[in-house]
């Protein structure tokens, strides 16, 4: 079973700027992916060009620009070339269903929000000083990113996504878990009926209250203003 754990990242100044420019270069990376695509098949005979391909053009890409493509992790390249690739397979399943197809579009820097490592430990750590008693998760290009984990993780990390929301930036785990085991059952059967002045009430006469969470947060905005 695969769990996503998601959490805020308080990054210095300057690892903002690197987190910065490596969701532009790798925005800068799909876009001429996809350019590449739509050229392919206007002037070259409708000719397809498939992920393989434009994969094996990363090695070249990164010694022909270091500075930019050249100092981020190969994996997460790859990933976003696949994300890429994801949507043309979309787009072509759409048109065989009848449905609208929508043509994969080209990305503006702030629409590029993600940036994928599909392995720990290629191109990124999770809990990258274990001793330190700060969670840290790192980077290639970036460096150890201090991270507000509120709560554990449980199980083996599988995949970190970086992801920018506003002026605010997040770390994103998934994590390998045992399946649970089921509860045994007692044989007891309950109804539960949804309310407005209760949040709900059960067939044995008990009623859960309303949290009024709406309430609360607007006697906390009052009291902040």
């Amino acid at each position: 079973m695969m769990r996503a754990y998601k959490f805020l990242m308080r990054p210095t100044v300057g690892q903002t700027a690197a987190l910065g420019a490596m969701l532009a270069d790798h925005c800068s990376l799909y876009n001429g992916a996809l350019q590449e695509r739509r050229d392919a098949y206007k002037h070259a005979s409708r000719t397809s060009i498939k992920y393989g391909q434009q994969s094996a053009q990363l090695k070249e890409i990164r010694a022909f620009d270091p500075e930019r493509q050249g100092r981020w992790s190969f994996s997460s390249q790859q990933a976003t070339l696949r994300r890429l690739d994801k949507a043309f397979a979309a787009f072509f399943r759409r048109i065989k269903s009848g449905d609208t197809p929508g043509y994969p579009r080209f990305r503006g820097v702030n629409w590029f929000d993600t940036v994928d490592f599909p392995k720990d430990g290629d191109g990124c750590r999770w809990d990258s000083t274990p001793h330190d008693p700060v969670t840290r998760v790192r980077f290639q290009g970036v460096g150890h990113v201090k991270v507000n984990q509120h709560r554990p993780v449980v199980g083996k990390v599988k995949t970190i996504s970086v992801k920018r929301e506003g002026k605010r930036w997040y770390v994103v785990l998934t994590a390998e878990q045992a399946q649970p085991e089921p509860l045994p059952k007692t044989g007891s059967v309950v109804g539960i009926d949804l309310g407005i002045a209760n949040f709900l009430a059960d067939s044995n006469g008990e009623f859960v209250p309303n949290p009024r969470h709406g309430r609360k947060a607007a006697a906390k905005l009052e009291a902040a203003q």
